[in-house]
């Protein structure tokens, strides 16, 4: 039986992979300054302000530790999907650190607000992505040969 996931599950970790690091860029400022078209944060400061929204529980430096974390998340989980190494476990960790946003969103924000971000969708490929057997065209498939 052939693989017929062989190109669907290669733009799926393209697709998300480049979705967050596109989204670690934006909030470091690398893709514009805050209030130019299609930029949603433009640098660190604004990331933060929209993060103490998700979590009003928290104080300012308690946020950006929980800023943090999540943007190196989202970078190692980036880098993890486009190269395809522990693609399994990223897609994984994918899933549950955009559920933990798409809750945080929901109870903060509304349901509208993890919508507009395609959270519940990445959250749901995200698991997808972690059902497929074989990653063809990644580090995982070259280190099992």
């Amino acid at each position: 039986m052939t693989n017929s996931l062989k190109l669907p599950q290669l733009l799926l970790r393209l697709a998300l992979g480049v979705g967050f690091l596109t989204t670690v860029s934006d909030r470091l400022g690398l893709l514009g300054p805050f209030g130019t078209p299609n930029i949603e944060w433009g640098n660190w400061h604004s990331f933060i302000d929209y993060t103490g929204t998700l979590m009003p529980f928290l104080d300012r430096p308690a946020v950006n530790i929980m800023g943090g974390v999540a943007t190196t998340l989202e970078l190692i989980i980036g880098i993890l999907l486009i190269i395809g190494f522990k693609t399994r476990m990223a897609a994984i960790a994918s899933c549950l650190l955009t559920l933990v946003f798409a809750l945080t969103m929901t109870v903060f924000l509304g349901i509208k607000a993890p919508i507009n971000f395609a959270v519940f969708i990445i959250c749901s490929a995200s698991l997808l992505l972690s059902k497929i057997p074989v990653y063809d065209w990644s580090i995982d498939t070259y280190f099992k040969k």
